[in-house]
């Protein structure tokens, strides 16, 4: 599979379901919940000392959350100047400021030298405006050797024809990608003994019942909440953009929750100081 250059999620002034999640003021994790984001800090051994890197990080709960629960250095990186923002006002309000760095760039072009971080974190919004690969190298070249990188992405979990892809993709602001091929890419950038986890399936070791990869904007929030980003999603792209972007809600949550088309999953893996062979493993 091949991939293009992505659209922006806004693109003709439409925001996507990631944009208004993002908008939130109340503090909210990814899809997966803290549970994920221990499980992470748990295969990735944080502790004090270390230094974390977390791509696409948005308005930085995931990265205030390894900072505070590991004693980790946190650096976030995302290529929204709001949310990035908002991210150093909550870092300087919470005293975590020293502890707590944030930059506005681009994901396929971090501001970093080459091998300074113990653990990088790519989010969900990491592929929806740069190609993946580039992204995903970007990630690889900031890791030190023997560090760790993770990805957590939606991935697709059966076939869907193009157009599809792409009406999914922009509505939600993040563009889903078979696991093989992610992969694929890590292991072409000298990353290895990878371990995979799917944060979508029934009764796992990780999650009780079953969860949504993408849960509705309608079920996230209160009524004062929806009208507050609504109203903050109007400033940005005025209304006709953001009726458009609801009134595919009902398309979509088909898609997602009767097809079951897509799911949440989080690949690790180590950089390697000298490329070796490894065993080969299922696809």
């Amino acid at each position: 599979m091949s991939f293009s250059t992505p659209e922006r999620p806004d693109v003709g002034g439409v925001p996507s379901m990631l944009d208004l999640v993002r908008l939130s003021s109340r503090p909210l994790f990814p899809p997966g919940g803290q549970d994920l984001y221990r499980q992470i800090a748990i295969l990735t051994g944080m502790k004090e000392g270390m230094e974390v890197l977390v791509a696409g990080c948005g308005p930085g709960m995931t990265l205030e959350y390894f900072v505070r629960e590991t004693g980790v250095q946190g650096s976030g990186v995302d290529e929204d100047p709001v949310l990035v923002s908002k991210a150093e006002a909550r870092s300087r309000s919470a005293g975590l400021n020293e502890r707590l760095h944030f930059q506005h760039a681009p994901v396929d072009d971090l501001p970093y030298r080459d091998g300074v971080f113990d653990v990088v974190v790519g989010e969900l919004s990491l592929t929806s405006r740069a190609e993946p690969k580039a992204a995903i190298r970007e990630l690889v070249r900031v890791l030190r050797p023997e560090g760790f990188v993770v990805l957590v992405q939606l991935v697709w979990k059966a076939p869907v024809d193009p157009e599809r892809r792409i009406v999914l993709s922009r509505h939600l602001g993040a563009r889903p990608m078979m696991l093989v091929e992610l992969k694929r890419i890590l292991r072409e950038n000298g990353v290895r003994q990878l371990h995979t986890e799917a944060w979508t399936d029934e009764e796992t070791a990780f999650r009780p019942t079953v969860t949504k990869p993408f849960p509705d904007f309608a079920e996230l929030f209160s009524l004062p909440e929806k009208l507050g980003i609504l109203r903050r999603a109007w400033r940005r792209w005025g209304w006709k953009g953001v009726r458009a972007a609801l009134a595919r809600e009902r398309e979509v949550h088909r898609l997602l929750t009767r097809e079951r088309i897509l799911g949440l999953d989080m690949v690790k893996g180590r950089k390697v100081a000298v490329d070796v062979a490894e065993p080969a493993e299922a696809e």
